[in-house]
């Protein structure tokens, strides 16, 4: 419902016009990339319309991969909407042809880097819709950005080209045929066989920052606990998440890692 104090909107009514969380809003604040205009006498936040246009530049910035540090800097010391305009024509043609790879990327940096919870490209659609692919790189942040495993893998998919994701789609999809094959086949956790598959998963998502034998543990651990995971994994094989956090349990266990009190670290 609109507010009565003339063109202020509610922080509720911004995250709608917006397609965004409120918590997305109330983080950008946090960073200082956006001050409410005014707030009631019960202390809540109205936004003008000024500040709304302010918040459009963020999600534009956002959505051409800038951090939201590089975002509050750049907006603090530029008042000049044309040179804005200009800035982000230029890094959106820039990223047209990227988007659907940012997209998948991130999915698997969510999956890969941070052992949160997997989303399908389906399901990012559905959460994110055409314009908010801004509000979701916010989650992921605002979870894991002050990590450093967050901005080495950051970084490093940063670097990489179209190229490179098609090689990287093609290595984990080889992996996954190979893994339910040898699933099929009765392949023992523990098994020779079983150790190289579960080293060969540790290694193919090392490339975004080094996965240790215990972080691979932890990884592992969401694909049977989140449905999600599982429902990717079970997808190519039924039963695959199960047996793929069992061969890489054992293949932990057989480079002195307790799967039971394995850490971060």
């Amino acid at each position: 419902m609109r507010s009565d104090e003339g063109a202020l909107r509610t922080v509720g009514e911004v995250a709608e016009l917006l397609g965004i969380s409120v918590r997305t809003l109330h983080h950008w604040e946090a960073r200082g990339l956006v001050s409410p205009a005014e707030r009631t006498w019960s202390n809540y936040r109205l936004y003008s319309n000024d500040d709304v246009a302010r918040l459009q530049q963020i999600m534009i910035y956002r959505a051409t991969g800038m951090h939201l540090d590089a975002i509050a800097e750049l907006l603090n010391n530029d008042a000049d909407p044309v040179a804005h305009l200009q800035r982000q024509r230029h890094l959106l043609m820039t990223k047209e042809n990227e988007l659907h790879l940012m997209v998948h990327a991130v999915d698997m940096l969510l999956e890969d880097a941070m052992s949160t919870k997997k989303l399908s490209v389906e399901a990012v659609a559905e959460i994110l819709g055409d314009a908010s692919f801004p509000a979701y790189q916010v989650e992921a942040e605002e979870k894991w950005g002050g990590t450093e495993d967050w901005v080495n893998s950051a970084r490093n998919a940063e670097g990489m080209t179209r190229g490179d994701w098609e090689d990287f789609a093609e290595k984990s999809r080889a992996l996954e045929a190979a893994l339910v094959d040898a699933m099929n086949r009765g392949v023992k956790p523990g098994s020779v066989e079983a150790n190289e598959l579960a080293e060969a998963h540790r290694s193919l998502y090392s490339q975004f920052y080094p996965v240790t034998y215990a972080k691979h543990v932890l990884l592992a651990s969401g694909y049977v606990s989140d449905p999600r995971f599982t429902a990717y994994y079970d997808a190519r094989g039924e039963g695959l998440a199960t047996w793929l956090k069992e061969i890489i349990d054992a293949n932990a266990v057989a480079h002195g890692i307790d799967p039971e009190n394995a850490s971060w670290e």
